[in-house]
């Protein structure tokens, strides 16, 4: 069982649909701060504006990277993590190359995270003016189309790179997090080499807490506060 504190701090409040307005994006700040997650995830364009509302709080803000299919050029994927970075991100969740890495192109996946690896670190380093601190790199896998040897070369692929967590899923896939991925992504990567973020249609605590306890670190949803409602109940039963 966890803490309330604990809890809270292994959620990522993400809201990520095309048709979300500012004001949307405002009260997913002011609910995170309530809350206490451990971060918000937000398109690019939003960085801004919420890392401002947010303010000197705790949590942490996130930027969704070549979303959905990480179909973007390295260079666009490096442009767009170091603007996020610059614009107040200190979390980035980028997806990989899916397509090179289903055709076997595991030479043009390496270069991929390698040069998202290296924009994170460069621009967390201060070569950015505006961003002393440590950034996160969650990278994607949407295990949704990967068989289950492919999630293991893939996961171990994220580890070698140098990137902070292996992430199941956008959630705009067919499937999302399932704990037999996250058990399997955990046996490819090892006990504490790299996070595990689970994500991807988690909206009941159950299913929450399950993906926690079969190794994942981060529960990425858009139902945060339902969740943090439903374990706060469930701790008090």
């Amino acid at each position: 069982m966890y803490t309330r504190e604990q809890f809270a701090k292994m959620i990522d409040h993400s809201l990520i649909r095309p048709d979300a307005l500012k004001q949307d994006f405002l009260r997913l700040a002011d609910d995170a701060a309530r809350c206490h997650f451990a971060s918000v995830g937000v398109l690019p364009c939003w960085v801004g504006t919420v890392a401002r509302a947010l303010g000197d709080s705790d949590i942490k803000v996130g930027a969704a990277v070549s979303f959905p299919f990480g179909g973007d050029s390295r260079a666009a994927k490096a442009f767009a993590i170091r603007n996020a970075i610059s614009n107040g991100a200190s979390e980035i969740d980028a997806v990989f190359n899916i397509s090179r890495y289903k055709s076997g192109d595991l030479e043009g996946v390496r270069r991929d995270l390698s040069e998202m690896v290296d924009a994170v670190r460069t621009s967390s380093s201060g070569t950015l003016s505006n961003s002393n601190r440590r950034v996160l790199l969650k990278v994607i896998i949407e295990t949704c189309y990967l068989s289950d040897p492919e999630i293991e070369r893939a996961s171990k692929l994220v580890r070698d790179s140098g990137a902070d967590f292996v992430q199941t899923s956008t959630g705009t896939g067919f499937s999302g997090a399932t704990v037999e991925n996250i058990r399997l992504i955990r046996r490819s990567v090892g006990a504490d080499s790299v996070g595990i973020k689970a994500a991807g249609g988690i909206r009941k605590i159950q299913d929450a807490i399950e993906l926690l306890d079969a190794g994942a670190n981060r529960i990425g949803t858009s139902s945060g506060v339902a969740l943090f409602d439903q374990y706060e109940s469930m701790s008090s039963a």
